[in-house]
């Protein structure tokens, strides 16, 4: 066979790989598209058609997904090549770079941009929260909540006795702004499009809808609170939150600000307006959840990086509320729920090792195996 028909056969053999995982995927779409269903029937039940975000995300959603992280996945692999295998560079840019490999990416891209209507359609049922609820209701029972189990103290305060400092502030801004975003969209990048990790990969995307689905919008819309930023705003109270709110106002020309984007968010909020990231809702925490979330799955693989995987959920759960987004009990909840989420996946969804038709490379299940095979 001549070098064109090696090619075009090897282009086959992926399509075909691609097409299959697709098709392995069917569940996962259905969900999207019951989701998506779902979430624009309730929209249009309490008069809020006009609070859909779909739009908003396509350039954003788009550029990461498609550009950036497979740019930087690329870039890690060459890393890899150049620094770890000397002689066998060839043979392990084969390996990177087999069908079963290029296949799961155009596979996982494909779920990708799928799951880019998943965040539109929660983002838009979250704008339409306050909406149904006439406000957020529960701001003042969460606070009391919060301070009883704190000792009659809000908990901010606790913080801030060891840890008011600006570059303390920044260093945890920097954190929930911007690091967060790149280890839990990273990892859920990885999972969608590697086949390092295809013994979890349903398991853990459907545990990533449900968190974002159950604790962001069902348990978010039941018990609606704005949180300690807006706290003042939603109760008439300014004081209770007052002196650690001036205190982050420190930050505000920050790129990183966290009161900045609270100003952005309160904005659209009261002019009826939608934006990337828009909708208010404290409890309970999505940061906290998703953490959670990947520190399980971590565990599976090693227990060392997963017990600094759980370090890593209290100190988000912590940074929360230093930054005024939530109170504690919205971690604590996220964190209890999300474990849930993850034992009930367990039991119902069990792990995929079958092999893609028409591949010669086999399926590697865990990170340091797919290390050493390199």
């Amino acid at each position: 066979m001549n070098e064109s028909g090696l090619v075009i056969r090897h282009l086959w053999t992926i399509v075909c790989g691609a097409i299959q995982l697709v098709r392995r995927d069917s569940g996962l779409y259905l969900s999207i598209v019951i989701y998506t269903l779902a979430g624009l029937v309730f929209l249009h039940a309490i008069g809020a058609d006009d609070r859909t975000a779909y739009s908003i995300y396509f350039g954003r959603w788009t550029l990461l997904n498609c550009l950036i992280l497979p740019a930087f996945a690329i870039l890690i692999d060459l890393i890899l090549i150049v620094r770890r295998f000397g002689p066998r560079r060839r043979l392990a840019a084969k390996r990177i770079f087999s069908t079963t490999r290029l296949a799961y990416a155009f596979s996982g891209l494909s779920l990708l941009m799928a799951l880019m209507i998943f965040q539109g359609t929660f983002t838009s049922v979250k704008n339409g929260m306050p909406v149904w609820q006439d406000g957020f209701p529960f701001d003042v029972a969460q606070a009391n909540i919060d301070a009883f189990l704190h000792f009659g103290t809000d908990p901010w305060r606790w913080l801030y006795a060891v840890a008011e400092n600006d570059s303390i502030r920044a260093a945890i801004e920097w954190n929930y702004n911007v690091f967060w975003f790149l280890l839990n969209f990273g990892a859920l990048f990885f999972v969608a499009t590697s086949p390092m990790v295809a013994s979890v990969r349903t398991r853990y995307l459907a545990c990533f809808m449900a968190v974002w689905i159950v604790v962001g919008n069902v348990l978010a819309a039941l018990f609606l609170s704005a949180g300690p930023a807006f706290y003042g705003s939603v109760t008439g109270d300014v004081a209770r939150f007052g002196e650690q709110l001036a205190f982050l106002a420190h930050g505000a020309a920050s790129r990183n600000s966290a009161v900045s984007y609270q100003q952005y968010l309160w904005t659209l909020h009261e002019a009826r307006q939608t934006g990337f990231g828009s909708g208010i809702s404290a409890f309970p925490s999505v940061h906290v959840g998703l953490a959670m979330l990947n520190a399980l799955f971590l565990r599976e693989f090693n227990r060392y990086l997963g017990a600094l995987a759980f370090v890593y959920v209290a100190f988000v759960a912590a940074s929360s509320v230093y930054l005024a987004w939530h109170y504690a009990i919205d971690g604590y909840v996220s964190a209890i729920v999300t474990l849930i989420v993850y034992v009930v996946a367990r039991k119902l969804i069990p792990a995929d090792s079958r092999p893609v038709a028409a591949m010669q490379t086999a399926t590697i299940n865990r990170p340091e195996a797919a290390v050493a095979a390199f």
